[in-house]
């Protein structure tokens, strides 16, 4: 079964950044779901803004397939282990230089 999973925007609350969707099905009206990112997460630079949507999607959608797109929550919070394995899965891997140093010759 299809679904659209859609971003509706964020709302900013006293320590926290709250993430907004709706989920809809072909047999179903649309249901909204909520994630919460902490504020301090943006402030130590453990998460940009704008990469925020993306980690709560990922989130909402591992939550959706685990449940057969029906999960009993509607409210989630980003925890420190998702924003560092977002961070890490998405980060870019360091450029190799395009040639190989030359071994050492040990007949010298």
């Amino acid at each position: 079964m299809s679904i659209l999973v859609q971003y509706m925007g964020f709302e900013s609350k006293a320590g926290s950044r709250e993430y907004r969707f709706t989920v809809k099905d072909a047999a179903e009206e649309a249901r909204e779901f909520r994630l919460t990112i902490e504020n301090d997460a943006f402030v130590s630079h453990r998460v940009r803004y704008q990469d925020a949507p993306s980690i709560c999607s990922l989130r909402l959608r591992t939550e959706l397939a685990a449940f057969a797109n029906h999960p009993v929550e509607t409210s989630y919070h980003i925890t420190g282990a998702e924003l560092d394995s977002y961070r890490e899965s998405h980060s870019p891997k360091p450029v190799r230089g395009m040639y190989k140093p030359r071994p050492a010759d040990d007949s010298e």
